[in-house]
């Protein structure tokens, strides 16, 4: 039977869960895989964490050029997370012929070609299927299973910890920051909740996913971005009212050989599969020219669901005579590449006062953008009245600019949120 060592970089929630099903499902694996994976090393700097687990102190290394030298590692998986100094021990693993198991996004999506390189000289193996949607097979689904598809759109719901926000928002009609505090306590969200909030980790999950998709490499830098911190409790129970939910989506679509890329809060249709998506779980939502839509739906985070994710690579790989090769990340997509102005339907909710022709106004505006309303609804708050508008399918720029426009307008008095709508 074919022996691998194993070499686990960071014993924390993601590593000591990889580790534990490591340990648990060993004779499972032999018997149904054919492969016996061994926890041969391990780099910590906590020794209780090993013992914890079971293992033995010998196994644990004192730096990454020892776990390079171990001729009993075969494979290293990084649960470190952070960009530095997780790329450097990356490198070393594969110039070493070693190859990586990686759940760490960020790091992944911004140093692709150069492991693809390192990994390319010495014919190892690359994988990460836990970078993106935690527990939920969808790298391999699209790089194994979507071969006969041109892959035409991506819209993702892919962090749990935004999701498990404006779930709570919804169900509630509660504050974002009361919400947000109570997300921090349960472990859910950082103290500095930045990466998730602001939609940063999604960007790098969907330049990861889009990468895939496309054949090229989508730069996360390409990818529009907006977080959920503007959002209030009364956009999102008007947007009930409009048979709404509100959701932080990763979107990309191809047309006519240009890549539309964006990240930010969706009112989405009701009866829409990703609607129903709750709390801190994910769903990728895959649109191929054959199959049509596909959804994977699953926990996104946590120690098991991610170890879950991380061990299917170990075993593929242990596996895998050759690896797979993505010579074609090195072509990147460039802003020529982007579809900046993009499509959507959009949601406005403004304050103006209660004069005569201030709906007129608005709707030259709307006019001289062509800018065309699907619903307006106008409700009565003494001197100063809200007005709610959802239009139809519009330019992104030219939306914007009607807004600021609009904002401008002698008596509207605020501008409160412009919400993207996808039905």
């Amino acid at each position: 039977m074919k022996k691998v060592g194993v070499a686990i970089l960071g014993l924390g929630v993601v590593g000591g869960g990889t580790a534990r099903i490591l340990i648990d499902r060993r004779q499972q694996i032999k018997e149904e895989y054919g492969v016996d994976v061994e926890i041969t090393a391990v780099l910590d700097l906590k020794k209780e964490r090993v013992l914890d687990l079971g293992l033995d102190l010998k196994i644990l290394a004192s730096s990454m050029d020892e776990i390079a030298l171990n001729p009993n590692v075969d494979i290293v998986v990084e649960c470190m997370g952070g960009l530095e100094p997780a790329k450097s021990f990356l490198l070393k693993a594969l110039e070493a012929g070693k190859s990586i198991v990686t759940s760490n996004k960020e790091m992944f999506c911004k140093s692709w070609p150069e492991l693809e390189a390192a990994a390319a000289k010495t014919g190892a193996g690359l994988y990460y299927e836990a970078t993106t949607g935690g527990g939920m097979p969808i790298i391999r689904t699209m790089t194994q299973a979507m071969q006969a598809n041109n892959i035409l759109e991506i819209k993702a719901i892919i962090n749990g910890t935004t999701n498990y926000i404006l779930t709570r928002m919804s169900q509630e009609g509660a504050s974002y920051q009361d919400i947000l505090k109570d997300a921090q306590a349960l472990g859910y969200a950082e103290a500095n909740p930045v990466a998730d909030v602001e939609g940063y980790d999604s960007s790098y999950k969907l330049s990861i996913l889009s990468s895939l998709a496309f054949n090229k490499r989508l730069p996360v830098d390409l990818i529009y971005r907006e977080g959920i911190t503007k959002l209030t409790a009364e956009d999102i129970a008007i947007g009930k009212e409009l048979g709404y939910v509100v959701k932080l989506l990763a979107i990309a679509k191809q047309k006519e050989g240009k890549i539309e890329a964006r990240v930010h809060p969706v009112f989405l249709s009701k009866d829409h599969p990703l609607a129903n998506v709750n709390d801190a779980f994910n769903a990728v939502f895959v649109v191929g020219d054959a199959v049509g839509d596909i959804m994977l739906y699953g926990r996104g985070a946590g120690a098991l669901p991610t170890g879950s994710a991380i061990v299917s690579d170990v075993v593929f790989c242990a596996r895998q005579e050759v690896h797979a090769r993505y010579s074609e990340m090195n072509n990147c997509m460039t802003a020529d590449d982007i579809i900046e102005d993009f499509e959507s339907d959009y949601y406005l909710r403004l304050n103006a006062r209660d004069v005569s022709g201030v709906i007129a106004d608005i709707a030259g505006v709307f006019k001289k953008h062509n800018v065309s309303i699907s619903q307006m609804r106008q409700d009565r708050n003494n001197e100063i009245i809200p007005i709610i508008f959802v239009t139809h399918k519009t330019r992104e720029k030219a939306m914007k600019a009607a807004v600021e426009e609009i904002a401008a307008l002698k008596n509207v008095v605020s501008v409160e949120n412009l919400i993207r709508v996808e039905k």
